[in-house]
């Protein structure tokens, strides 16, 4: 009997996606129905308003059942939020057996005691996903029973975030109402559904550039390397449009997309850009070179920022995949030239993988999220019913 269909959810700063997939018997997933609406009550990936995130997510829950065909009762949810980090634990035990030989028993006291990481009161875990073990200090494994040592070690990676936060995002569903199965970080999901076993070994960073929050993850000799989210994104770049050009926001999000660049563009040179006046707005004319600098200058802040945090984790060096862009903010002109300028390495768009349906919901990097929760509730084998463990975690994360 093949498994129940899994219902993502990913309450955006921009809009509120559903999605629902389907297993077929050769564990390819297609997506049978799909919802989305217009944010609102909702600013760096956060609730701000109850009812209004409410009823936009209840709109695109029932346009997901109509198109679907099917009751949602109980959803998986992507979070995200500025506030949203990570930080590596390292738990330590020794070894009890006499001959010295590492337990199955070993290895899973050793994760307990590096996923009790003392957070400020305020916060709530995540995730926690395994990355290394060692033996004495010295030895580094991926799997250590069996194998002999007075003292085994463990770094736990404990993603991590605003615990009221967090819940007002959960509240949100609960309040339509639908139960929420399972609660997760959505740059991990954009990972899980663009990135190939052959890049996860070889290191990548992944960067979702959203309508209000960007977040980024990185693998490393195959496993999550670090993680975390900025409360800044596409929104941002209109808002300094807005100021820069004293035009309405709506002008400024259509000006970005068809005519913005996130790096200079020689063919841009004297060319102006001309605007009608609106109600309570003056007709304008400017240069498209000051557009362009306007969105360098925030996207280039942006870049700036992750490039720090990932190089004082001592990550940027094990990027050999590069990097991988998702999110609605990969459509921006020019924004992968200069990834590539910012962090070094080569840069490329990515899209949802090993899932196909309805054909926008399967090829759009601004999908990428919602069609790798869609994953994730497949792979971590729960099928909508409590949270899986550990194992089912680090599979889904890990895993093809």
């Amino acid at each position: 009997m093949p498994p129940e269909p899994v219902v993502a959810v990913e309450i955006g700063t921009s809009k509120v996606i559903v999605l629902v997939g389907e297993l077929r018997e050769d564990n390819h997933v297609m997506i049978t129905g799909m919802g989305e609406h217009p944010s609102a009550g909702i600013r760096k990936g956060e609730i701000t308003h109850l009812e209004h995130a409410g009823l936009c997510l209840k709109s695109a829950l029932a346009m997901a059942e109509e198109n679907g065909r099917v009751a949602i009762r109980s959803v998986h949810l992507a979070v995200t939020g500025g506030h949203v980090r990570s930080l590596i634990n390292r738990g330590t035990v020794p070894v009890l057996d006499p001959d010295g030989e590492v337990t199955e028993e070993d290895a899973e006291e050793v994760m307990e005691v590096a996923r009790a990481v003392n957070l400020p009161h305020d916060c709530e875990v995540l995730h926690t996903i395994c990355q290394h073990f060692t033996i004495d200090d010295q030895q580094r494994v991926v799997r250590p029973e069996g194998m002999e040592g007075r003292r085994l070690s463990v770094d736990m990676l404990v993603l991590y975030g605003i615990r009221n936060r967090l819940h007002s995002t959960i509240r949100a569903c609960r309040n339509v109402p639908v139960e929420v199965s399972d609660v997760v970080f959505s740059g991990l999901c954009s990972a899980l559904s663009v990135l190939t076993p052959e890049q996860k070994k070889s290191g990548v960073l992944v960067i979702d550039l959203g309508g209000g929050t960007t977040e980024y993850v990185a693998y490393a000799d195959n496993v999550v390397a670090t993680a975390g989210a900025l409360g800044v994104g596409g929104d941002h770049v209109s808002n300094d449009i807005v100021a820069a050009f004293n035009i309405p926001n709506a002008r400024a999000e259509r000006l970005k997309r068809e005519a913005g660049s996130a790096v200079g563009d020689p063919a841009a040179a004297g060319k102006r850009v001309s605007l009608a006046a609106e109600v309570g707005f003056p007709g304008r004319t400017f240069r498209l070179e000051d557009l362009h600098t306007v969105i360098n200058l925030r996207m280039d802040e942006v870049l700036m920022k992750i490039r720090k945090r990932i190089e004082e984790d001592r990550i940027l060096h094990h990027l050999g995949a590069g990097i991988v862009l998702t999110g609605g903010g990969a459509h921006l002109r020019g924004v992968d030239l200069l990834a590539e300028q910012v962090f070094g390495v080569p840069c490329s768009v990515g899209k949802p993988r090993n899932i196909s349906g309805l054909a926008t919901a399967t090829d759009g990097p601004e999908y990428a999220a919602c069609s790798g929760l869609v994953h994730y509730g497949f792979r971590t084998g729960h099928g909508g019913r409590g949270r899986p463990g550990i194992k089912g975690i680090f599979r889904a994360l890990l895993g093809g």
